[in-house]
């Protein structure tokens, strides 16, 4: 089997799971209320920013900074759990399947769910924009080519976070403490984004760049610069390594 055979399989193997409804419960618990509170953006004068740069700003915070991570972890665990369940993965283990690529496919998977999930916050966002533009007659909706690009530099900022996740969700078998790990991961990312080492911390990549936008589209708040070198690098060899390390280790427990 190939590494495209084997991705297809992995696709049609969550198609029971609870993956999608995650991630538009997700979407939904974000959005909400920014709508319900979307009056409040009309206060931020003293900080020199419109009322729509803030509500795009304040609702992708909130993702970047939690729930994307979050969501990510649960389904890591979910797509490491499919093949634990049931004992799949011996069942996997003893066809002429290469272990490695029957990681990689699985780490594809999430890679794409990754990325629909962003797509639906995007969604999420013109939805709820216009939504509160109608409660509030106030147009919050920015412009396709301003929220586009961002929605998609914030999907590879995170590509080094998700190898991290998918190398906890390997590692450790046990789901509720593969979930606490990743969960508790998340927390330090503000601390570490006020330091000089921010990029060498992976889970606070997304949340760094949403503070980084904010500094430039706020008149009133400090401009910091997310520097490339030595950013892109580290981030290339957490990538790598993680990967790396995670199809070495698929499969080892359950061959013992």
């Amino acid at each position: 089997m190939n590494i495209f055979t084997l991705t297809a399989v992995e696709f049609k193997k969550i198609k029971r799971s609870k993956i999608l409804l995650i991630l538009i419960a997700a979407t939904v618990i974000l959005w909400l209320p920014n709508i319900l509170n979307a009056d409040l953006n009309f206060d931020m004068s003293d900080i020199g920013i419109s009322p729509e740069n803030s509500f795009f700003i304040q609702g992708f915070m909130g993702m970047a900074w939690f729930i994307y991570p979050a969501v990510m972890v649960v389904t890591t665990v979910i797509l490491v759990q499919t093949e634990r369940t049931n004992h799949g993965i011996l069942k996997m283990l003893a066809l002429p399947v290469s272990t490695p690529l029957l990681c990689l496919a699985k780490f594809i998977v999430l890679a794409v769910t990754a990325a629909a999930f962003i797509l639906f916050m995007t969604a999420g966002y013109y939805i709820a924009a216009a939504a509160a533009g109608a409660l509030n007659d106030y147009s919050f909706i920015l412009a396709p080519d301003y929220v586009l690009p961002f929605a998609g530099k914030l999907y590879l900022a995170s590509l080094p976070m998700l190898t991290v996740f998918w190398l906890i969700a390997v590692c450790i078998s046990t789901p509720i403490f593969s979930v606490g790990v990743g969960l508790v991961s998340i927390v330090p990312s503000v601390l570490i984004n006020n330091t000089k080492a921010w990029f060498l911390y992976p889970m606070g990549y997304p949340f760094y760049l949403i503070m980084t936008e904010y500094g430039e589209v706020a008149e009133n708040i400090g401009e910091s610069q997310m520097e490339l070198i030595p950013w892109i690098p580290v981030a290339a060899v957490i990538t790598l390594t993680c990967l790396l390390i995670s199809c070495l280790y698929f499969g080892r427990a359950e061959r013992r």
